[in-house]
């Protein structure tokens, strides 16, 4: 992009903003103090570190076999700098538990230690990052029967009790070392495909497992808890042990953060008028931006009517500073590094155009009950040069503006995902062993 042409398109449409009482520059600046937290598990289609080949499991399922799959850590850190350099902002990133640097024999899931994320850390203080973390309630034989922390066989509670122990320890040593707050989010996919008869006993079982979790209290200045919830999933259509008002009623309660993922809620709800009737009651909230078609599909975030409404709202309450905005999608049909910027790239356009709304003529509008002026205010508001903004900060953050990225990918890709050997992989999987079958599993 010709510099003095985007210099020139900024001043036009910094004084258009001007004539509807909005300081682009103020804009911008705030929009730089808010981060956006990308997803480790696009890289390589959540597979994960324990063993080469893995599959995720637990309802979840990656389409498309695009080449250059990240198979190490090393891979997959490249990938994530490159994607980083093409994403204006302060930025963060979301680790899953199965994405430690383990060796060769890497310890099961109730023995995750600290250690086995230092790599992670030292990663991230070299290049300027913070990090959040979850635990990794699927894809293991102890999650095959379809329940975890609501099993009702003790020995499968046990187990995940002291993974999501094991992980809160992590956050709290990286939130420590990277002196940021780092956010714990636990997802579980229990549930059944058929309607139970007692759907109370597993509630049950994981207000109990919650509560023995949660019996170990870290700082918030080292990691904040967030619980998150899910409408229903591939063998769970009748019923989630975990759902939205169950754990809405139990963060309201012991006062941890509520994650809203975009699509784990019904197609015609809307996650964005959540925000203003929960954060209230609750430290805080974290959101799982996605993009669900006709299901929770998780397809690539794009700037549409739901991510726009929900920065809307984050920026309505100025609750920049309460609310964690992450990415969560996997899509292996397209180049997995440009997946992660053209998401990203959406999300931070909302909240951009959000700050930039006529906040003082629409908020006059609605005191007076002018719903008309309202309307039309809103309306108009869309044909404002926003883009011209964006490319002004893209810029000033050193990153492409407008299309460029689309380049420096397709370079990427050329020099590096297409020389990684896919064949080279092996299917071993270290967690179906016959010590399940004869032991832990048959446990109860």
């Amino acid at each position: 992009m010709n510099f003095d042409l985007a210099e020139k398109a900024y001043a036009v449409a910094r004084e258009q903003y001007a004539l509807q009482g909005v300081d682009t520059e103020d804009a911008l600046r705030k929009l730089k103090t808010i981060p956006l937290s990308l997803h480790c598990w696009q890289g390589d289609d959540v597979g994960g570190f324990e063993s080469p080949g893995s599959a995720p499991g637990g309802g979840l399922a990656v389409t498309g076999n695009c080449p250059g799959k990240a198979r190490s850590v090393e891979e997959l850190r490249d990938d994530l700098e490159t994607a980083f350099s093409l994403i204006p902002g302060p930025h963060r990133l979301n680790l899953h538990a199965i994405y430690g640097e383990f060796g060769p024999t890497p310890p099961d899931r109730d023995a995750l230690e600290p250690n086995h994320f230092r790599g992670w850390v030292e990663w991230a203080k070299e290049k300027g990052l913070k990090l959040d973390f979850n635990s990794t309630c699927f894809g293991h034989p102890m999650a095959n029967s379809g329940f975890t922390l609501s099993s009702p066989a003790k020995a499968v509670r046990r187990f995940w009790i002291d993974h999501v122990r094991c992980c809160r320890k992590v956050s709290a040593f990286i939130g420590r070392e990277l002196k940021s707050p780092c956010l714990h989010n636990l997802w579980i996919p229990d549930g059944t495909k058929e309607a139970p008869f007692d759907r109370s006993l597993y509630r049950r079982h994981l207000r109990e497992s919650l509560d023995e979790i949660f019996e170990t209290e870290y700082s918030p200045t080292q990691t904040k808890d967030s619980l998150e919830s899910k409408l229903f999933g591939i063998g769970s259509e009748s019923y989630v042990v975990g759902s939205h008002e169950f754990y809405l009623g139990y963060a309201v309660a012991r006062q941890k953060h509520v994650c809203l993922d975009l699509g784990h809620f019904h197609p015609t709800e809307s996650v964005a008028d959540k925000v203003s009737a929960i954060l209230p009651f609750v430290p805080g909230l974290a959101f799982h931006l996605s993009r669900g078609l006709r299901w929770d599909s998780d397809h690539v975030v794009i700037l549409n009517d739901e991510i726009q409404a929900v920065a809307e709202e984050i920026v309505r309450a100025e609750a920049w500073d309460r609310c964690h905005i992450a990415l969560d999608y996997f899509d292996a049909s397209l180049n997995r590094i440009g997946a992660w910027v053209v998401g990203a790239r959406a999300a931070l356009k909302g909240l951009l155009r959000a700050l930039l709304l006529p906040a003082a003529k629409l908020a006059k509008a609605e005191l007076e009950g002018d719903g008309l002026a309202r309307l039309a205010l809103r309306e108009e508001a869309k044909a404002l040069p926003y883009g011209a903004v964006w490319d002004r900060y893209c810029l000033t953050m050193g990153v492409p503006p407008g299309d460029e990225f689309i380049s420096e990918i397709a370079r990427y890709e050329a020099e590096v995902l297409r020389g990684r050997n896919e064949d080279a992989k092996t299917a071993t999987n270290v967690f179906t062993s016959k010590a399940y079958d004869s032991g832990r599993l048959k446990e109860k």
